[in-house]
């Protein structure tokens, strides 16, 4: 890889601010200056450095979000604040995108990646990747909404969903539930729920795959994925 290519992609500004530090003496590859922004470096074998620190070359980054209410799933809107922009510029860098929609009033577990290919794999219907939600109900949810779920319901455009696997974890007049799905239907939750009468009032999805939220994240917050976690999300790619 280029150096100016390496370095502008690790945040160390535009290729032209790139060429300033190069001229400031103030990059080495391997201990040695070097001021050739086209001279091609091996991430895997040299060490670079910018002012004495260790570049960490990173091609993807996995980034676990708590996703609040009022944001969308998306990279980009000309009206309301997108997931991307509660990234801090470093990540933004990245280019990454939220895998798969959380609608605008649903909160929880979403991954954000530049990893096309994971992404791709943890949202391909072959692959059957669970994704699990709690969800308050107005109604109350009963034994036959389980069994109904686990057939698979009929949604309002005759789509037929896989079986969903539903418990109840509270019986009311306001339940409470927690529900497996492996699709990922535009807004299928809700829409499973209309199908069988009854209405979600609250909506947080709780995990993919084999990874579930860290409760520890406030809403709005996120954090880079653990390498055991990541080994989590690309093992259940492959279930």
């Amino acid at each position: 890889m280029r150096l100016d290519k390496l370095l502008a992609n690790m945040g160390y500004g535009s290729r032209k601010e790139v060429k300033q530090l190069l001229k400031q003496k103030a990059v080495r590859v391997d201990d040695v200056v070097v001021k050739d922004a086209a001279m091609k470096v091996d991430t895997e074998k040299q060490i670079v450095t910018v002012f004495g620190e260790p570049v960490e070359y990173t091609e993807f980054i996995y980034l676990m979000m708590n996703k609040p209410q009022g944001v969308i799933s998306a990279t980009e809107d000309n009206r309301d604040e997108t997931v991307i922009d509660l990234l801090d510029p470093l990540h933004q860098h990245f280019e990454p995108f939220p895998v798969g929609r959380l609608d605008k009033d649903t909160e929880g577990f979403l991954l954000i990646t530049n990893d096309g290919q994971l992404a791709h794999n943890l949202l391909s219907p072959k692959k059957h990747v669970p994704k699990t939600y709690y969800a308050d109900i107005e109604g109350h949810v009963t034994e036959a909404d389980i069994e109904a779920f686990a057939q698979g319901v009929t949604l309002d455009d005759g789509y037929h969903t896989k079986p969903g696997h539903l418990v109840i974890l509270e019986a009311a007049e306001q339940s409470k539930i927690e529900l497996t799905i492996q699709e990922g239907k535009f807004h299928q939750v809700k829409r499973m729920f209309e199908a069988v009468g009854k209405k979600v009032t609250y909506l947080k999805r709780l995990s993919m795959g084999d990874l579930a939220l860290d409760e520890s994240l406030a809403l709005g917050e996120y954090r880079e994925l653990t390498s055991e976690e990541l080994e989590l999300l690309q093992n259940s790619q492959g279930k």
